[in-house]
Parts: C-alpha cells; sequence; structure tokens
C-alpha cells in the first residue's frame, strides 16, 4: 500500500493528484499545516517536516516532481510517462521540472512575504517583484498551448500535473486574473479532469474524517 503524506492543496497535491489519474490504492495521511509547526510528531516520520511524503515499499520520496515521475514511470508506462525513445522525452522531462523549480518557487515566496511571515518581516516589493517573475515566466507557454492541448507527447501526462499544480496555487494567489488566454484554456482542461476532482475530493473527505482543517494550506494565516 503506497502512504502519502499530504497537507491540504499544498505541493503534496501533486502525488495525490498522481495517484488518482492512475486509479492506485493508497492512503492518505492527512498533517495541519506547517507540518513542522503544527505536528511535531512528523519530524519523527520526515525529519525535514515537509510534505510530501511518500512511502511504497521501501521506496521514501519528498520531492513531488519527482514523486509524479517515478509514480508515472512504474506504474502507467507510455501513458502519463513518457518513454526516452519518444521525440517529446527532453521536453517531457523539462516541464515536470519546470513547474516546480520556474513556477512554484517564486510563488512560496510571494507567499511567504504577504502572509507567512510575523507583520514585521514581510517584504510587499519582494512579493511582487516574485509575482511578476512568476508571470514573465508562465507566458513563455502561451504559443505552444495555443497549438496544443498538453505540454508534450500529444496527451496528458505527468509534466501536466507538475505544471497544473504551479496553476492551482496561482489561483490561490488571485494570480489566475493574469494567466495568457491559452494558459487560461489549458487550466480549465486540467480542472475538468476526472483524476483532479477525484484529488480534491479525497483530500476533503480525507482531513474531515482525521480532524484536519480542510482550508487550503496557501490560504493559511497565522
Amino acid at each position: 500500500m503506497i502512504t502519502l503524506f499530504h497537507c491540504v492543496s499544498a505541493r503534496s497535491f501533486r502525488p495525490l493528484w498522481m495517484l488518482e489519474e492512475l486509479g492506485l490504492r493508497y492512503e492518505l495521511r492527512m498533517l495541519p499545516f506547517p507540518p513542522r509547526a503544527r505536528d511535531r510528531s512528523y519530524l519523527e516520520v520526515n525529519p525535514l517536516g515537509t510534505v510530501p511524503l511518500l512511502l511504497d515499499g521501501a521506496t521514501r520520496m519528498t520531492e513531488s516532481a519527482a514523486i509524479c515521475q517515478y509514480l508515472a514511470a512504474r506504474y502507467m508506462p507510455n501513458t502519463l510517462n513518457v518513454e526516452a525513445g519518444e521525440p517529446d522525452f527532453g521536453s517531457y522531462l523539462n516541464f515536470l521540472h519546470f513547474g516546480e523549480a520556474t513556477l512554484t518557487f517564486p510563488q512560496t515566496l510571494v507567499l511567504r512575504y504577504t502572509h507567512f511571515e510575523p507583520e514585521e518581516r514581510r517584504m510587499p516589493q519582494v512579493a511582487a517583484d516574485y509575482q511578476k517573475w512568476f508571470l514573465a515566466r508562465l507566458r513563455s507557454l502561451q504559443t505552444l498551448l495555443a497549438e496544443q492541448d498538453y505540454l508534450c507527447a500529444g496527451r496528458f501526462t505527468a509534466a501536466d500535473v507538475s505544471v497544473g499544480y504551479a496553476l492551482l496555487l496561482a489561483e490561490h494567489l488571485g494570480l489566475a486574473a493574469h494567466f495568457t488566454p491559452a494558459v487560461a484554456a489549458y487550466w480549465a482542461r486540467l480542472r475538468q479532469r476526472e483524476g483532479f476532482l477525484r484529488a480534491l475530493r479525497a483530500q476533503e473527505a480525507a482531513a474531515q474524517a482525521q480532524g484536519i482543517s480542510t482550508l487550503p494550506s496557501p490560504d493559511t494565516r497565522d
């Protein structure tokens, strides 16, 4: 049985979405956000204190994009994965990590310096700069997505899950209104996927059953 440690709509939503797309059986362990501060016992399981943590037999993984790649390669080759022999293999890997390193990272700084830090440590200019940084890099997808429904290989892949989570986070930050038309249409397609909708329902049901707030992590205010 795969076990996923997860906070509502945190980066760990990526592997949750993957699990639902793949139709795998899993156990969802919900944590309050941020777990390293609000559930210190979690540090005994994951000393980093971060989510996700995925356990699959002897395999332990904590990087959300890497987990997406692992699940796609191990459980759904030639579908959500792009094989090394396919022409779009390089694009697949690039977009898979683009979703985290280029699109999610700047948004975490927006979150940190708008409301995660104490009032006296907040930096509106830093948040504004990284918001512009994110939107500028997101615009690079406009031409591609104006011509095709998904990022690569002519189909929905784990790369779309990785980038899709960055768009979900942007929606929580109020940035979706700035999406270019093709990116907005792409995000609408992703939101309609049954796997995405099942993941939303799964995290809410698990949070309620385990006594964890259903408030999305990006919306948390200290």
